[in-house]
């Protein structure tokens, strides 16, 4: 049988690869095949398919039997549709200054769920029951957003990671004050990876009540889940996606894509490897003169302070971002499909523009 015939034309050499983000990646092999397994014949719409119905068991084999998946379109959709179930109309959020709900997400949890984001500086991106404490107050004035839910991100944006203990702390002291926990996943299987524990181990298996599940960032062609583990602490889960856009109508083609990542160990093996080549990657950059890794490189990232002009002589050569642009911080991130050859070439150019 002819394979489908189509028009589309490749616009880009699949050879090519960067350092800005692991969005960049494309989607792996088996999510590809996952999806072609998928399509084909008609499945009930919003949720009710098979792939949907059979992604609960999945997700149930790694947060517990009373946890349930609800697929949506990315990973901001998935934390404001989180933080709206977890929150009144006068509730709000502590997190990290750095958290991705605060400086990546367009002031979404704002605009679109309403609510305050109380933040607190840290110095490597965690939050501790001390600094919770800082924003942790005034329940009972009105002239004051009432903190509900403490909102922390496993892997941090600064690409450090919780141990289990320390998110068992958290949820602790949040639970004491009547706060919910809510996990940004986003990267979630690079945390479980670098501490090599399942990831129940620091989520439900600690206290946490929901978290945003990511799928994008480790090899999916689009979608990530919020997932309920505490089901007294959750709103309105089905009527919030909707409202926030994120109900796919076509949904079994987010479900199996998820399912293809974690019914198994595809999530780990990409994991792993993206974390892998960010310690090759780190290891080399040390080595260079003027270059500073800022944070411990505990997952898929890398940041480091090098010379202005060195940065941006190396931008040309590969696709990275400024992290603090005045200061000359800059992010390298890692992929499921970042290869040794890639990371040699870039810190290669690196020596190269910094002995200029």
């Amino acid at each position: 049988m002819n394979p489908p015939r189509t028009d589309a034309r490749r616009h880009h050499d699949p050879d090519v690869r960067g350092f800005a983000s692991d969005n960049y990646a494309g989607a792996h092999p088996e999510v590809l095949a996952a999806l072609a397994l998928a399509n084909g014949g008609h499945q009930i719409a919003y949720g009710e398919d098979a792939y949907t119905e059979n992604l609960q068991r999945v997700i149930r084999s790694h947060f517990g039997p009373t946890a349930e998946a609800f697929p949506v379109f990315n990973g901001t959709g998935a934390n404001v549709v989180a933080l709206q179930a977890v929150t009144d109309r006068w509730g709000a959020v502590i997190c990290a200054e750095s958290a991705h709900i605060n400086v990546d997400e367009g002031g979404a949890p704002e605009r679109v769920g309403g609510i305050k984001l109380l933040t607190v500086p840290t110095p490597d991106g965690k939050l501790t029951p001390e600094l919770i404490d800082r924003q942790a107050y005034g329940w009972d004035d009105e002239h004051r957003a009432m903190p509900q839910v403490v909102s922390i991100a496993q892997a941090t944006e600064l690409g450090t990671v919780y141990t289990p203990d320390e998110i068992r702390a958290i949820c602790e002291h949040a639970h004491a004050h009547g706060m919910r926990v809510h996990v940004d996943g986003s990267r979630l299987a690079n945390a479980a990876a670098a501490l090599n524990v399942p990831m129940r181990a620091f989520t439900n298996g600690v206290g946490v009540d929901l978290l945003s599940l990511g799928g994008t960032k480790n090899g999916a062609l689009f979608g990530e889940a919020v997932v309920v583990i505490n089901q007294d602490a959750v709103r309105q889960m089905k009527h919030l996606r909707k409202q926030s856009m994120q109900l796919a109508s076509k949904m079994r083609f987010v479900s199996v894509q998820l399912e293809a990542l974690f019914a198994r160990d595809l999530w780990l093996r990409n994991a792993r490897h993206a974390n892998e080549m960010a310690q090759r990657l780190a290891e080399g950059v040390r080595a260079v003169h003027g270059v500073e890794i800022l944070h411990p490189v505990q997952a898929n990232a890398v940041f480091a302070r090098l010379p202005h002009d060195v940065a941006e002589r190396l931008q040309k050569r590969f696709r990275f971002y400024f992290w603090d642009e005045a200061a000359g911080d800059v992010r390298w991130m890692c992929a499921f499909d970042t290869t040794e050859d890639d990371v040699d070439a870039f810190v290669a150019a690196l020596k190269e523009e910094s002995a200029r």
